[in-house]
């Protein structure tokens, strides 16, 4: 359990209330009961208030057709996860999504210019406190980076976008036309640039950004844009802090007793209670337990588990297909003849499988990461308290890896940082990869880790895009327990336009401006 956490409160609107009238000389009163303007912020706690609000904003108040940063909401959207919905998560992963949807199509739009224009306001308050030239330093930096991480989810979503910088008003956002993707790219790392300047190795408090969660955010943004040899420059700057590193266990990684440990760069903070500071993802994403708080929305596939090799590097036994598999497997995926809460869950659809929702039709296989796994610690519907890793060393490794790959760099030296993530933590030990590889054996061995470790992360659907491979794994069945199809995901092939999502037709026709990406 949590006893010290960055409480990200919800911010109290801004009100501009003139109040005039014919009073004496018509003298205007600031009235003492509201928040405004020419009130408002006075001192850094309303600074600090100003900044919870921005933080506020990256967590998920709920989990149907949203999915910002990650947890398995994205993975719904790849081969990974059987979405058993019918929302925008699962037609961006079918095939099917429309520029006219709403829910997670346009909650990626409006929360990233939400977190866009609180930054901007935070920015643009500041100077009207009296504050330390540190302290102000630091909430300036915090303020770029949040700024920057909306900018990268726009980008890496819809290309480029209007940039905004500065409080605007509501007319004038209607004018605006969209900057290029190399332009918000370069305002990305503008704001990640100065963060990284005015942060420090430690936050202030739990939760909030540090240096290496702006030098792993852009790293990110580097390997997105496939600039290969920034990655690796951006890396040894990591390593310099000297802070990072795996954490000794791959299942404890995703329990809540470890959280905040040296693995993780930038995570969104949870907690339990009953202010909208905790998170669904436990009830709508994890395995059932015969309540309908618990619905097993986002279940993972055959063809995931089909990604999982032997741990001795053995050929899979078709008879006991979940026996000796690299141990990750079992951390993730609740498989048939799991026993979990210290017995197998009652109800079952069938023999050994999970308990999933009925509604959803794939029976066997049910999420274990990011899920509450001690019975007597089940939070109820909206309270998990299980923290959301944005950004963690095993990409930080990773990313190294796949960048050595691919600017012709020593395979050798790439193969030896996946093999860490294969064999430095005391739950995961799995036969090492072969020195010697060529580079397309290198590539795959390393897409095929990526997907892996990262798997229900909501990684894998910017990696689908990014290596620009939609074409060569889609379309994808996905089988139920009796083996029957499901689901078959982009079913008459996959597209180029694909690769971003459309810019939302509710935004279009605000502004008119605002130009469709090509193909929607």
């Amino acid at each position: 359990m949590k006893h010290t956490k960055l409480i990200y409160s919800c911010l109290i609107s801004l009100l501009l209330i003139p109040f005039t009238g014919c009073i004496d000389d018509f003298l205007d009163f600031l009235p003492e009961d509201k928040i405004t303007s020419a009130t408002f912020p006075e001192n850094e706690s309303d600074i600090k208030l100003l900044l919870n609000g921005v933080y506020a904003q990256l967590r998920e108040k709920d989990i149907y057709n949203q999915g910002l940063f990650g947890f398995g909401v994205l993975d719904g959207a790849t081969p990974n996860a059987y979405n058993w919905g019918n929302g925008p998560i699962a037609k961006a992963g079918n095939g099917s999504l429309a520029s006219g949807e709403g829910d997670m199509l346009t909650f990626r739009w409006q929360r990233c210019y939400d977190i866009i224009a609180r930054s901007n306001n935070l920015l643009a308050s500041i100077d009207k406190v009296e504050l330390s030239d540190e302290v102000k330093s630091t909430y300036i930096g915090e303020a770029h980076f949040l700024r920057g991480l909306a900018y990268a989810t726009l980008v890496e979503s819809y290309g480029g976008v209007p940039l905004i910088l500065k409080e605007i008003s509501t007319e004038e956002s209607r004018q605006l036309s969209r900057a290029t993707a190399a332009e918000t790219w370069n305002q990305v790392h503008s704001d990640y640039d100065i963060a990284i300047a005015r942060l420090k190795k430690e936050a202030p408090e739990t939760g909030r950004a540090t240096i290496g969660s702006a030098l792993g955010m852009k790293m990110r943004a580097y390997l997105y844009q496939g600039k290969y040899k920034e990655v690796l420059e951006t890396v040894d700057k990591i390593d310099a802090l000297s802070v990072y590193g795996l954490f000794h266990s791959y299942e404890g990684l995703f329990n809540g007793k470890n959280e905040n440990n040296k693995e993780v760069l930038f995570d969104i903070q949870y907690m339990e209670g009953e202010n909208s500071q905790g998170c669904f993802i436990d009830q709508y994403c994890g395995t059932g337990t015969g309540s309908w708080t618990r619905g097993s929305r986002y279940v993972p596939t055959d063809d995931l588990v089909n990604a999982y090799e032997m741990a001795d590097g053995s050929k899979v036994d078709p008879e006991n297909p979940y026996e000796g598999r690299d141990p990750r497997l079992g951390f993730t995926v609740v498989l048939p003849g799991t026993f979990i809460l210290g017995h197998q869950f009652p109800n079952y659809i069938y023999a050994g499988g999970a308990f999933n929702h009925p509604g959803n039709r794939l029976k066997h296989l049910s999420t274990r990461k990011y899920r509450v796994q001690e019975e007597a610690d089940l939070p109820i519907a909206g309270q998990s308290y299980l923290n959301n890793i944005i950004i963690r060393y095993a990409d930080v490794l990773l990313s190294k890896a796949e960048a050595l790959i691919e600017t012709e760099g020593s395979i050798d030296e790439a193969i030896a940082l996946i093999n860490r993530v294969r064999t430095e933590r005391d739950d995961v030990k799995i036969t090492t990869l072969p020195t010697g590889l060529s580079k397309d054996e290198a590539r795959a061995k390393l897409r095929n880790e990526r997907r892996v470790e990262f798997a229900l992360e909501g990684l894998y659907w910017m990696d689908i895009k990014r290596w620009k491979i939609g074409k060569e794994i889609y379309p994808v069945h996905v089988y139920d327990h009796n083996g029957d199809i499901i689901e078959t995901k982009f079913p008459n092939g996959y597209l180029e336009h694909y690769d971003l999502l459309p810019i939302p037709d509710s935004e279009r026709s605000l502004n008119e401006n605002l130009e469709q990406n090509p193909g929607w």
